[in-house]
C-alpha cells in the first residue's frame, strides 16, 4: 500500500497579519500554494523534476471562502486532496485547520493545467505516464 500523505503544517508569521491582528486573506493563497507544492513533491513530481522534463503547471483558477480568523503564532494544518484529473489539468482542494482547535479557517481550490516550455498543453499520459498514473490514482 503506497504511503498516505499526510497534510501540511505552517505556523503564521507576524507579516501575515494585517491591522485587525489577522491573517490577511492573500496568505491563504500562498499557503494553497505551498502545500499544493509540497504534495506534487509527496507525489515524486517536485517542481525541479518537473521543469527539467520540460513540464510547467500554471494556476489556471484560485479561489478561498474564509470560514473563520487565524492569527500570529498559531500554527494551522492544511489538507489537499486532488478533485478532478484528465490528464492534462487537474483541480486540487484545500481546507485549512487551526491545528490545535481542528476548527475550519478556510476551505478553497485551485485549478492548473500541464504545459511543455513552448507553452502547449501536454497530457501527462503520453509526457509522463508515471506522473499520470500516481495522480490518476490519488484523484479517486
Amino acid at each position: 500500500m503506497e504511503e498516505e500523505y499526510q497534510g501540511y503544517e505552517h505556523r503564521v508569521q507576524y507579516y501575515e497579519t494585517d491591522q485587525m491582528g489577522c491573517v490577511h486573506h492573500s496568505n491563504y493563497i500562498r499557503w494553497f500554494e505551498e502545500v499544493r507544492t509540497d504534495y506534487l513533491a509527496f507525489l515524486g513530481m517536485d517542481y525541479d523534476r518537473m521543469e527539467a522534463a520540460g513540464i510547467l503547471s500554471p494556476v489556471l483558477t484560485i479561489d478561498a471562502e474564509y470560514k473563520n480568523m487565524t492569527r500570529y503564532g498559531e500554527t494551522v494544518s492544511i489538507q489537499v486532496r486532488i478533485k478532478e484529473y484528465n490528464g492534462i489539468r487537474i483541480r486540487i482542494g484545500y481546507e485549512v485547520f487551526g491545528k490545535k482547535d481542528g476548527i475550519l479557517r478556510c476551505a478553497g481550490e485551485s485549478s492548473h493545467c500541464f504545459l511543455n516550455r513552448a507553452g502547449r498543453p501536454v497530457s501527462l499520459k503520453k509526457v509522463h505516464p508515471e506522473w499520470d498514473a500516481r495522480l490518476r490514482s490519488e484523484a479517486k
